[in-house]
């Protein structure tokens, strides 16, 4: 049998959920290990990267547009184009209004702190906005102006909406119509694509905004990113024809990821992180080695993803039941996380002077808060039915 994110058995999930606690538990690590990053602490050294040259966000979008696949998938199949487009361009609107809501308490409240204080890390967050009010609120609701920390949740909302094309598309005409050209787009990304098209947009519409406003997500690269996870969770239908040699597939992608962690942490960074290899590890434009090390440790999950679902459903149940709830309200999640960010921002700046307890006591009521927000907002299941899936 060939690993598979979709590789949990029956006896792992209950029948009375379609859900997979596994992955609600993954998404949910995905959350804690972005928030942890994120937050002006100390902590935020060892988390940032911590298995390599992968991130969260990596982690995150990839298994978002997994699920999106395995659920749209099948419902594109049983009941067309129209009822999966409607579900998802909902979707879509309402993390639309989220970042609506996001952007108003940034504009509000976040630059008043920030005016007042003039601290750096709040200033660098808006400093667009600062300096060009009206512009940065016209151009932040067109999904164009996207500030740092900010810059996610657009380029969800732009995937999910292309995500009924493509899989009408890759059900209509097969993957390699899709992945192909996504291929190559973010091969083209590699060398500077987005600069050329950003370059082209203003000399043929005369809008004066800065390329730093565009946000750090290179929108041209992390589509492969959603693309793959999309066709994984469809089912990854005619496109590889060879079988692959699971035992094989797992000891190489455990050699080459511990290579990439023993590379992260020993001063051979340095020289990765220096031109002419810099490209090759970006974060933004989601760089070769990147895609490699996060390939590795996806086939690693997927090798132990079996045993991980038996122990979420049974032994674990308890220890793994918050991340699965954080996982289960992801979205909403992620914007309490933002909110979190902000406010400890304001209190102690980028936090290199705060005290320890002070440090300890942000991350202890940033988690509560991430906590009480997805007893708000979790799937719960409803009497006599399976949990909705999301």
């Amino acid at each position: 049998m060939r690993p598979s994110f979709s590789a949990a058995t029956d006896k792992a999930v209950p029948r009375v959920s379609k859900r997979q606690p596994e992955l609600d538990a993954l998404r949910g690590l995905f959350l804690v290990w972005m928030t942890l990053t994120h937050l002006p602490t100390h902590v935020s050294v060892y988390s940032n990267q911590p298995l390599g040259f992968v991130s969260a966000a990596e982690g995150f979008i990839f298994l978002s547009a997994l699920l999106c696949g395995r659920v749209f998938g099948k419902k594109m199949n049983e009941a067309g184009f129209s009822p999966v487009a409607y579900k998802l361009w909902a979707r879509a609107a309402r993390l639309y209004g989220y970042h609506l809501l996001l952007l108003a308490v940034a504009f509000t409240v976040v630059a008043r702190i920030a005016v007042h204080t003039k601290q750096p890390s709040l200033q660098g967050l808006l400093d667009f906005y600062l300096a060009h009010p009206l512009d940065g609120v016209i151009a932040s609701v067109l999904l164009v102006y996207r500030p740092p920390l900010l810059d996610i949740l657009p380029m969800y909302i732009l995937f999910l909406l292309a995500t009924p094309i493509v899989l009408w598309v890759g059900r209509r005409w097969g993957w390699l119509v899709i992945l192909v050209p996504s291929l190559l787009l973010w091969t083209a990304a590699q060398f500077g694509f987005r600069s050329a098209a950003y370059a082209a947009f203003i000399h043929m519409t005369g809008v004066d905004i800065p390329f730093s406003a565009l946000g750090a997500f290179d929108l041209y690269a992390w589509q492969l990113l959603w693309m793959v996870g999309v066709w994984v969770g469809v089912g990854r239908p005619g496109v590889v024809g060879m079988r692959p040699r699971p035992k094989l597939a797992l000891v190489l992608a455990m050699g080459l990821a511990i290579c990439l962690c023993i590379v992260r942490r020993t001063p051979w960074w340095d020289v990765w992180n220096s031109p002419p290899w810099a490209p090759l590890t970006d974060k933004w434009h989601l760089g070769p080695v990147r895609i490699l090390n996060f390939a590795a440790l996806a086939i690693l999950f997927s090798g132990v993803q079996p045993a991980v679902a038996r122990w979420v459903s049974g032994n674990g149940q308890r220890v793994a039941q918050p991340l699965v709830l954080l996982g289960q309200a992801s979205l909403e999640v992620f914007c309490a996380h933002l909110l979190v960010c902000f406010a400890a921002l304001a209190l102690v700046d980028d936090g290199t002077n705060a005290p320890a307890w002070e440090q300890a006591l942000i991350i202890v009521c940033a988690f509560l808060f991430l906590y009480a927000t997805a007893r708000v907002f979790a799937k719960q299941p409803r009497p006599g039915g399976p949990r909705r899936e999301d």
